[in-house]
């Protein structure tokens, strides 16, 4: 991660290719799938971040461009949500954003950061990756007549 005049376009290429790309690859090929064999109720999450509904919500030097990457699947969610319900389509659309969660990268970047950790929101109770995995059953859980448009879960003591 760096500031948005130091990442290189290949870093941005990589950010916008994992977080915007391939979700929106592989929610067109899901719904291809369920419309080919027949399924009219599914269900597509999304696992977008804090950071996609504010630019303050994560801070962490170095993070502009993540940020607005996932300020798009905010909104190509909303937008799916909006196209299928127009459908009256059944199949349900989630966006689920974590806060920081304590992931290989991230503690890759803790690591990285050493001593200059301190003080920032990496130097808090992060979530684990099984609050998200829980949040995911949650999701798909409830009764079919609910749709959970959006699911925001932060480690308590977080500003988001």
């Amino acid at each position: 991660m760096g500031s948005l005049e130091s990442q290189s376009t290949e870093d941005w290429q990589q950010i916008f290719q994992l977080n915007v790309l391939a979700t929106s690859i592989c929610t067109r090929e899901t719904l291809k799938l369920l419309e080919k064999d027949g399924i009219e109720d599914g269900h597509i999450i999304n696992i977008n971040s804090v950071a996609g509904h504010s630019n303050t919500a994560l801070t962490i030097d170095g993070i502009g461009f993540y940020s607005g990457a996932k300020h798009m699947i905010t909104a190509i969610s909303k937008n799916l949500y909006t196209e299928l319900a127009k459908k009256k389509s059944k199949i349900r659309v989630t966006s689920i954003s974590p806060g920081i969660v304590s992931s290989r990268v991230v503690k890759q970047y803790k690591e990285a950061l050493g001593e200059n950790v301190k003080g920032t929101a990496l130097d808090a109770v992060l979530l684990e990756c099984k609050d998200i995995s829980d949040a995911v059953l949650y999701v798909v859980g409830s009764p079919p007549h609910v749709v959970i448009t959006e699911l925001t879960i932060v480690p308590s003591g977080q500003i988001y």
